[in-house]
């Protein structure tokens, strides 16, 4: 499968965003998915994910309240809202897949990012 992530951009904060990551290749329902971002010169940060059916979603404790993953199979495309938007929320932006088969939370496909900027 292949990834494609959209949507990024700059916004000004308190700011809404919204990203979307679209498969090809194999129907996104074979995979669960998940959203990391990485802020210039630091590591990667997971965000959240969500079931291969859109029925489980957990994100990251600290962005649970303002971020909002979701997914429609039938379009091939997982969405990453985000709501609130800080200066901190500053980064590139990664979609991934975990085949169903696949180790638990391991993430073979990548997509290429997507850039976020929340200027203060």
């Amino acid at each position: 499968v292949q990834l494609q992530a959209f949507g990024g951009g700059s916004v000004q904060a308190g700011g809404s965003l919204s990203l979307s990551c679209t498969a090809s290749g194999d129907s996104l329902s074979n995979y669960h998915m998940a959203w990391f971002r990485q802020a210039p010169g630091k590591e990667r940060e997971f965000v959240g994910r969500i079931s291969a059916n859109g029925g489980d979603v957990y994100y990251t404790n600290s962005l649970r309240d303002r971020f909002a993953i979701s997914r429609d199979n039938a379009k091939n495309t997982v969405y990453l809202q985000m709501n609130s938007l800080k200066s901190e929320d500053t980064a590139t932006y990664y979609c991934a897949a975990q085949t169903l088969r696949g180790m638990p939370y391991q993430y073979r496909y990548w997509g290429q990012g997507t850039l976020v900027t929340v200027s203060s």
